[in-house]
């Protein structure tokens, strides 16, 4: 098995697990009704989670080289980012305001404007409000699902 189909293989198989426990807890807490958008949602991750395994276990996906070091830091900075958000900031401050906080976060790492241009925040701010906006008509108004409320939301 060449290196970068075992890393395919690896880091399907990690995302088939995380959508299956994602899966499992949707179909077990209660109450339901706050649940039925995560169920949906959950089969249709968990779905193409084992499409995609299956493919890279049989050799099927078409694959490039894999991960260099050089990618592999371009990408901690915002995966120990979302890690911090799932686990501890969406329950402490509250769902919108840690994503917020989050989204920009990502935001300011990735983008390739210069940190001391003007122009550059006032983007990455309208461009996070509008995304919250978009996030609250979605889970609040469209879908009233009851996101995690934390400190100050």
């Amino acid at each position: 098995m060449t290196a970068s189909r075992l890393q395919h293989t690896i880091s399907s198989g990690a995302i088939l697990f995380v959508a299956a426990i994602v899966t499992y807890i949707s179909f077990t807490q209660e109450p339901a009704d706050a649940f039925l958008f995560p169920r949906l949602i959950a089969i249709f991750f968990v779905s193409l989670a084992a499409w995609n395994f299956m493919r890279a276990v049989t050799g099927v996906a078409k694959v490039g080289v894999g991960l260099d070091m050089i990618e592999l830091k371009n990408i901690v900075p915002g995966l120990v980012t979302m890690l911090v958000f799932i686990f501890f900031a969406a329950k402490m401050l509250g769902f919108y305001l840690a994503s917020s906080i989050a989204f920009m976060l990502i935001f300011t790492l990735y983008d390739p404007a210069p940190l001391n241009d003007g122009k550059a925040w006032m983007k990455r701010l309208i461009v996070t409000v509008c995304f919250m906006a978009v996030m609250y008509c979605l889970f609040a108004l469209l879908l009233k699902v009851q996101t995690p409320s934390g400190i100050l939301f």
